[in-house]
């Protein structure tokens, strides 16, 4: 659904609070992972290469903290810690699916921009322009 600029801005105190929850750097991942099957802490870390412990468990602290993840204590042997997504929290699969979708189809343009950026070659401009600095020192 389309929204205004202005609506946009008289939501922001409620939604950006939210966004800044489940986009936090590692919470798409996480939740997306959980929306397979429940899975243990260390299958977890293992799937999220590159995730430190803590990182981990500040995460799922937090989505449990939001409603979005359960944890489960398995007391059988070994013992274990199992995370499951909510319903709550499933309600975000297809948005995520539709994000993870878009970074893959889109990962070569960004590629290219991210090029096209540091290598300062002008990109879009016209005119009088293309001859600006991208990053220009005020007058002395």
């Amino acid at each position: 659904m389309p929204y205004t600029e202005e609506q946009v801005v008289e939501t922001i105190p409620i939604v950006r609070p939210v966004l800044e929850q489940i986009a936090h750097k590692w919470s798409i991942l996480v939740l997306t992972f959980l929306c397979e099957e429940p899975k243990r802490f260390n299958a977890l870390r293992r799937r999220l290469d590159g995730i430190t412990q803590k990182s981990l468990t500040e995460t799922l602290r937090r989505l449990e903290r939001n409603g979005l993840v359960e944890r489960h204590v398995v007391t059988a042997s070994p013992i274990a810690v199992v995370y499951s997504i909510t319903p709550l929290g499933r309600t975000l699969q297809a948005p995520f699916l539709s994000l993870y979708d878009w970074a893959l189809d889109h990962q070569g343009d960004l590629n290219e921009a991210q090029r096209r950026f540091d290598s300062n070659e002008p990109s879009g401009r016209s005119g009088a322009d293309d001859d600006r600095p991208l990053i220009s020192t005020p007058p002395r």
